[in-house]
């Protein structure tokens, strides 16, 4: 029986085992990115961009609603963060992937709390200026990740 020409080609871009050396080398070239560094990126965002509507509006209540929309990415994030940095995060896969799921169910589950109870705890909360400061906070992520990236290796381990 004749192979097809699509079963010979299927075949060839099968990704075959990584020595040790293209391992190493692998994550020379893709370095980790520090999800603490991410999270002072994200508070120093929310910080600047409370300062910058401020200055803007005018409006105090403004800055604190846009604060506290980036207090409530910037707190559940760091409890997720310390969740899966804890010395039981990984002992084995499994609970790895359990204490993922976990720790992000508690991140929703915190960042839920935070902005329903925003209308309690700020003082003539704006909606809006609460909702942009959560978006830009959330967004600086990838910012943090290009910045973190893109520094050499060496420069990064001390």
């Amino acid at each position: 029986m004749r192979s097809q020409p699509w079963d010979e080609e299927a075949s060839q871009q099968w990704p075959r085992a990584l020595t040790r050396e293209q391992v190493l080398a692998l994550g020379m070239a893709r370095p980790s990115v520090s999800p603490w560094r991410v999270i002072a990126w994200q508070a120093v965002t929310g910080l600047l961009f409370a300062a910058l509507v401020a200055a803007l509006s005018g409006q105090a209540a403004w800055a604190w609603s846009a604060l506290y929309g980036s207090t409530a990415v910037v707190l559940p994030a760091a409890v997720f963060a310390r969740g899966l940095t804890g010395r039981l995060a990984s002992v084995t896969a499994a609970s790895a992937a359990m204490g993922f799921l976990v720790w992000e169910l508690v991140k929703l589950g915190l960042t839920l709390a935070l902005l329903l109870s925003a209308p309690v705890l700020v003082a003539d909360l704006s909606w809006p200026a609460l909702l942009a400061g959560l978006v830009v906070t959330m967004k600086v992520v990838w910012l943090a990740v290009w910045l973190q990236t893109r520094r050499p290796r060496a420069a990064r381990a001390s």
